[in-house]
């Protein structure tokens, strides 16, 4: 997993084939709660680039997804959003991968 330290989640999202992001904040619980469990996923999932985006500090990454909510996970395939949700279950990325990873 990699967490962005500049506003460039676009150059990730063309250069890679799947992506699976989580959109978070450092002032959310529901964020850090989920966080180690995303991170863990990334470990069990090696095919998909995993990454964590402060929300707040890179406003361009955010503009990809319909951010409403914190935190908000999601999953793009050939460059093209295929799923999104919000909360901090671990159910919501397992789907989001299994969106990501679908033919």
């Amino acid at each position: 997993m990699i967490e962005l330290s500049q506003d460039n989640l676009s150059e990730i999202i063309q250069e890679n084939e799947q992506v699976a992001v989580q959109f978070g904040a450092g002032w959310c619980g529901s964020c850090r709660l989920i966080k180690p469990k995303f991170k863990r996923l990334a470990t069990e999932n090696t095919d998909v680039k995993f990454v964590y985006v402060d929300a707040e500090k890179y406003p361009d990454s955010r503009t990809l997804a319909e951010v409403k909510n914190l935190p908000t996970f999601a999953g793009y395939k050939n460059g093209k959003l295929v799923y999104q949700s919000f909360g901090n279950k671990v159910d919501i990325i397992k789907k989001m991968l299994d969106e990501v990873a679908s033919n």
